[in-house]
This record gives structure tokens, C-alpha cells and sequence, in this order.
């Protein structure tokens, strides 16, 4: 999951050269409510059949795919994928704040509210706020931010109202993206062309991986691992994200690392374990 979701900022990249922002959400979110209906198809999974159960991931699929994914398709017109995926580790801590202040059922440790205060200090020192946002566009960055409280949101959102249910994964994660696509095709067909330019192998194959891996494959380990571990551990993924990204966005797309990114990157992903209640055990003291 780390793998698919960490390249998905270049295949998002990539795809923008041959559709719209809009149209970089929809079909990632059809292609993958296909790839996971064919799963379901085969193994026989049945679709939830209560319309409260398809109310709620339908709320879950706009958090967790309809809004974000668009928020991202338009701000890496604008940014690099790099940025775009220290930023998107900040999620941890946007859950925090939704845990705090919208699902007030658990308290919070004071390692988690450090963490958050030293993840928001990452962002930061990530965005170069002591020279403004320098290259980047402020209207992208705030895309980013949305993006990760959306999030923030839709992570105990799903532990709260998708989990309980006890659907099948590839079931859950279907109608997730089948929902996203479904409330962004009136938006896709209505802002703009189609296509903006003529496929090629690598912009219709990141395309199409983005959909079938970033969100039918990726999703269904996610709702997995969020029913057999946690919310918690979930999240962990967003730690790698920012290494995967940023090698392949050196390496194949060609953008610069400044070098305050990895630095608020470190204290972005560190403020993110903090704030999931963990403590840094640098030393290990043995009594007796």
C-alpha cells in the first residue's frame, strides 16, 4: 500500500498531461470501482444491501476519494509531487484534530498534542513560510491542506461507521470509488474537454494504474488493515510517502529538493507519529 500510494503522486503527475484535474479524479476512482466490482464478481462478494450502508460510504468515498483526489489532480498542476506528498503526511495530524474536535470519543495523550504542534511546524518549514510561500501557489497549497483534512475526517469516520458493518474489504472499497466516481462525472463532463491532449503509453498506463492500484488495490488493503489493526496503524503509510514521491519525482520527472523540504518532512512525519500517541524511545533503560 505504501508502494502504490507513494508513486501515486507521479502517476497523478503524468496523468494531468492527458485529462483535466477533474478528469485525473474520475477515472481513478472508476477505474478503480471496475477493478474492484470485477474482484467481487469473481470471489463472489456480495453488495452491501442496506441504504444507510451505501449512505455512509458514500460520505466516506467524497472524504476519502471524490474531494482529496481532486485537490491533489489541481494542485500538482501548480506544485511538485514532492511537496504534494510531504504535505499529504500531515494527514495523521488532521485526524487528530477531527478526532478532538468532531469524534469526541476518545482523550488524547500530551505526546499526541506535541506531535501536532511539531507536525504544524513541519508544514512550515516544509513551505518556506519565512520567504512567504516562495514558488508555490497559494491556492494549491491550500488544495493540499484540504486534501489532508478530508482526510483527517474520513479515516474515524470509517473506523466509526464503515468498520462496524463487517463488509467484506473488496466490497467496502468498491462502493467507495464507485460512489467518488459517480458524484465527480457531472463536474468532469461539465468544466472542460475530455482529454486535453492525445494518449501516450505513459500517460494513459499511469492513468489506468493510478485507478486499477491507487484506488481499487490500495483501498481494499487499506479497509483491511483498518478493520484488522486500526485507524492507527493505518495511517503509518503516509510516513513512506514523502520517500517514495520525492525519488521518483528526482529521478523521473526531474524536480528540484530544496533543502528545507526534507527537513520540515522529517519534523512533518515526526510531528505524525507523536501524534498518534507514540513516544520517540531513543534509549532503553533496563532496572535491576
Amino acid at each position: 500500500m505504501a508502494l502504490i500510494w507513494g508513486s501515486s503522486f507521479l502517476f497523478i503527475e503524468l496523468s494531468l498531461e492527458l485529462t483535466t484535474a477533474f478528469g485525473v479524479a474520475f477515472w481513478r476512482t472508476a477505474l478503480g470501482a471496475l477493478a474492484m466490482l470485477a474482484l467481487g464478481f469473481i470471489f463472489k462478494i456480495a453488495l452491501p444491501k442496506k441504504l444507510s450502508q451505501w449512505g455512509h460510504l458514500w460520505v466516506a468515498g467524497f472524504l476519502m476519494s471524490a474531494f482529496p483526489f481532486t485537490m491533489y489532480a489541481f494542485a500538482q498542476q501548480f506544485t511538485t509531487s514532492i511537496l504534494a506528498a510531504i504535505l499529504n503526511a500531515t494527514t495523521p495530524i488532521f485526524t487528530l484534530l477531527a478526532i478532538l474536535t468532531i469524534f469526541r470519543g476518545q482523550r488524547q495523550s500530551a505526546t499526541a498534542i506535541i506531535g501536532l504542534l511539531v507536525g504544524l511546524v513541519g508544514v512550515g518549514v516544509t513551505l518556506g513560510v519565512w520567504q512567504g510561500f516562495g514558488d508555490n501557489d497559494q491556492l494549491a497549497i491550500l488544495a493540499l491542506v484540504m486534501a489532508s483534512i478530508s482526510y483527517g475526517i474520513g479515516t474515524p469516520y470509517i473506523r466509526k461507521h464503515i468498520t462496524p458493518m463487517a463488509l467484506a474489504p473488496t466490497s467496502t472499497a468498491a462502493i467507495q470509488v464507485l460512489t467518488s466516481a459517480l458524484t465527480l462525472l457531472p463536474f468532469y463532463v461539465l468544466t472542460g474537454p475530455l482529454f486535453i491532449a492525445e494518449p501516450r503509453v505513459e500517460t494513459l498506463g499511469s492513468l489506468i494504474l493510478l485507478g486499477v492500484l491507487g484506488s481499487g488495490v490500495a483501498y481494499w488493503l487499506f479497509h483491511q488493515i483498518v478493520a484488522q489493526a486500526g485507524s492507527a496503524v493505518a495511517a503509518t503509510v503516509t510516513y513512506t510517502n514523502p520517500v517514495i514521491a520525492t525519488f521518483w519525482g528526482v529521478l523521473l520527472l526531474g524536480e528540484t529538493l530544496r533543502w528545507y523540504e526534507p527537513v520540515g518532512a522529517i519534523l512533518v512525519i515526526t510531528g505524525a507519529y507523536l501524534a498518534q500517541g507514540r513516544r520517540l524511545k531513543l534509549f532503553r533503560i533496563r532496572e535491576g
